[in-house]
């Protein structure tokens, strides 16, 4: 940002002082966007006596994108996961293809495998077990601890760990729940899918990631609440998918009404304004933000 702007602060909202500077060369020409890569998270729940909680973790502050922000599990989508049959159990891919938006089935298994893997990854939780519909509830070990460093390194694609450990993926596990788009004028852009799924009993998290220096379990009011005090800095794609999941009393709950939640694209829009720049989410005004030279009117 320039010596000669300013923004207010809202809440814990992560927004990086070149974003100015960045729309402005998008309005004028000068920026082209890049592509978004696709990419899928998982807001992992499980119960308490207070309701839900959800497992989150903080991005190192050196991460180049988004660092210091709590966030959910996920990543970036393995175009291997394209290729190959993958074992599946719950809704069929076609189903999944249609929820999801995505133009074919190949995707679409891209995009579930993604939210699966990446939880596997980072959280240290897996989403698929034996085809006779059990779970595993013991990941300890280190054949497993193997496995996973294996696909955190790409040796090995998700389909062929399924493959070799005789496993299928529990897509009737997951839920869809949101979709947001990178906007345009950041370097690093990504096409994320949220998912919602319970804690399999007798799984446990932990930081498997490299990206996170803690990870917590916290009701989704609680984290809104520090959001909004400022003490808890997060995405707008983050608190708003948190504040979705307040109204429900269980993991169960949340799950089930994944089903009814809208998965149109959120997509930020940018614009001049009399000089002002105007950053806004579409159907998500608590995220509007206004730069204006400094001196300049309220």
């Amino acid at each position: 940002m320039s010596k000669r702007e300013h923004t207010a602060p809202a809440g814990g909202q992560w927004y990086p002082p070149e974003w100015p500077d960045r729309i402005r060369a998008l309005a004028d020409g000068t920026l082209t966007p890049v592509a978004p890569k696709r990419a899928a998270t998982v807001m992992l729940l499980r119960d308490t006596p207070r309701g839900p909680a959800v497992h989150m973790l903080r991005r190192r502050a050196s991460m180049a994108f988004a660092g210091g922000a709590y966030a959910y599990p996920g990543g970036g989508v393995d175009p291997r996961d394209e290729d190959h049959r993958t074992g599946w159990a719950g809704p069929s891919l076609e189903e999944w293809a249609d929820r999801l938006g995505t133009p074919d089935t190949a995707t679409a298994q891209a995009v579930v495998c993604g939210a699966v893997r990446e939880t596997f990854e980072e959280a240290g939780v897996l989403l698929a077990g034996p085809a006779d519909g059990t779970l595993i509830p013991d990941l300890t070990g280190d054949d497993w601890e193997a496995d996973r460093r294996a696909l955190v390194a790409r040796e090995l694609s998700f389909a062929e760990f399924l493959d070799r450990r005789g496993l299928v993926l529990r897509s009737d596990l997951l839920g869809a729940w949101a979709r947001w788009i990178t906007p345009e004028f950041e370097p690093r852009r990504y096409d994320t899918w949220f998912f919602v799924a319970a804690l399999p009993e007798g799984q446990r998290t932990r930081n498997a990631s490299t990206e996170a220096d803690r990870t917590v379990w916290i009701r989704p009011a609680e984290a809104a609440e520090g959001y909004d005090k400022g003490e808890l800095l997060m995405m707008p794609p983050t608190i708003s998918t948190l504040r979705s999941l307040q109204p429900y009393g269980t993991a169960a709950e949340a799950v089930a009404a994944a089903a009814g939640q809208d998965l149109a694209p959120v997509l930020a829009r940018a614009a001049l304004e009399d000089g002002e720049l105007v950053l806004s989410w579409p159907g998500h005004d608590e995220f509007t933000k206004r730069v204006r030279p400094a001196g300049g009117p309220a």
